[in-house]
């Protein structure tokens, strides 16, 4: 069974930067798809990045240029840079694990808050 324990959130103001992190659990992490999700007050989840298992990454284009995925296949762990924040980027922030089997695993979410 895996699991995914983000960190990192926090109240920020417009313009500012937040790390999140993603501690998982459970063996096969190296070949493991990971990806940043957030849903915002109201609306539907929405994928935001994509790491995958080499360490190439993808974004949502309102994303594109301000937040850098990445990740440590030795610890376990992926991070979510998240810089020139706006308002709009405000919700929880979700990370998830895909394995070999097509198993999605979802960690319970860390709070961010873009705010003046």
């Amino acid at each position: 069974q895996v699991q995914l324990v983000e960190s990192g959130g926090g109240l920020v103001q417009p313009g500012g930067s937040l790390r999140l992190s993603c501690a998982v659990s459970g063996s096969g992490f190296s070949d493991t798809l990971m990806g940043w999700y957030r849903q915002a007050p109201g609306k539907q989840r929405e994928w935001v990045a994509s790491i995958f298992t080499g360490g190439l990454t993808n974004y949502r284009d309102s994303v594109k240029g301000r937040f850098t995925g990445s990740r440590d296949n030795a610890k376990n762990t992926a991070w979510l840079q998240m810089n020139s924040l706006k308002p709009e980027d405000t919700a929880v922030y979700y990370c998830c694990a895909t394995d070999r089997l097509l198993q999605n695993f979802c960690g319970q979410g860390t709070q961010v808050t873009v705010s003046s």
